[in-house]
């Protein structure tokens, strides 16, 4: 949605005073992310939040559900590349404005047009994950459009995500998820769990931040330097069972999954378990988003 539609928009009061405490980019699908410093806002999400993609040789997405070694595949954004790395691997580098022959790939239940990233990719991502596979990376001419019914008829873009431009979670719903797994005897895990792009910490002087906010919240305003941005959470995060997969080891243990049944079932989402709101953008395109920015918010009443 662009920004001159929104123009209109009224100042977000703020119910809530919040600061971007992390910023997480996923550039390929279901890899590992980067923390970030800053990071351009596009329509479709975070810029080079999964633009790429792994599929298998009939054109269909692969991640860490059947696949956790993705987990230890770990992209680095330079100026002009990208550079992946993993345990046993040779680095491979991935020009940012290069791609080969174009493709058609599957994301859920979504056909996408997209560029094939050539032989060396595909060569390189099959030794590691013992399966033939295949980079590809989204075509920014094709529109993929997150679930009209959540977005209130909003045409919200994406590229391979999961569904919907951005995830924001809180760190306080993080502290909370934390603290029980310790009085359970487990250890805490970290946020890269949970793979937000958005992080909600407390201001300094505010209200402190509730776990799970984020669920209640129907505006979040975010000053930048090019002015307001405007993302609207309109869906909670269903949360399959990457979770469960310690990012640095690929290794999966039940406990998170275990827990996140135990009280984090949403009926909204006919009972799935969630953690994180998925969000869309109302306003900010190409606005530069950093940590420390200050987050004004407003509840949703409903």
């Amino acid at each position: 949605m662009s920004d001159s539609s929104n123009e209109t928009l009224a100042d977000a009061p703020s119910d809530v005073a919040a600061v971007v405490s992390r910023l997480y980019v996923y550039p390929v699908k279901s890899c590992a992310g980067i923390r970030v410093e800053q990071a351009i806002l596009l329509d479709t999400g975070l810029e080079f939040d999964r633009a790429w993609m792994v599929v298998d040789g009939q054109g269909s997405f692969l991640t860490q559900r059947e696949l956790p070694r993705m987990a230890l595949i770990k992209p680095q954004l330079k100026h002009f590349e990208m550079i992946l790395r993993a345990p046993g691997m040779l680095a491979l580098h991935i020009a940012l404005d290069q791609v080969e022959a174009p493709a058609r790939v599957r994301v859920w239940g979504d056909e996408v047009a997209a560029y094939d990233m050539g032989p060396l990719a595909a060569q390189w991502f099959t030794d590691f994950l013992g399966v033939p596979a295949r980079l590809v990376r989204f075509d920014p001419e094709h529109k993929r459009i997150s679930n009209l019914s959540w977005t209130g008829g909003i045409e919200a873009l994406n590229q391979f995500s999961d569904g919907y431009p951005v995830l924001v979670i809180s760190e306080a719903s993080l502290v909370q998820f934390n603290a029980k797994l310790a009085a359970q005897g487990f250890a805490a895990v970290g946020m890269e769990r949970f793979r937000p792009n958005i992080v909600l910490g407390d201001a300094a002087g505010g209200l402190e931040l509730m776990p799970h906010d984020e669920d209640r919240l129907d505006l979040l305003q975010i000053a930048t330097e090019q002015g307001p941005v405007r993302l609207k959470p309109v869906k909670p995060c269903p949360r399959c069972p990457i979770p469960n997969i310690d990012p640095a080891t690929a290794v999966s243990s039940p406990e998170v999954g275990d827990l996140l049944q135990g009280y984090r079932q949403d009926a909204r989402v006919n009972g799935a378990v969630t953690f994180g709101m998925n969000a869309i953008v109302l306003q900010g395109i190409d606005h530069l988003l950093r940590v420390g920015q200050s987050v004004g918010a407003s509840y949703r009443f409903d």
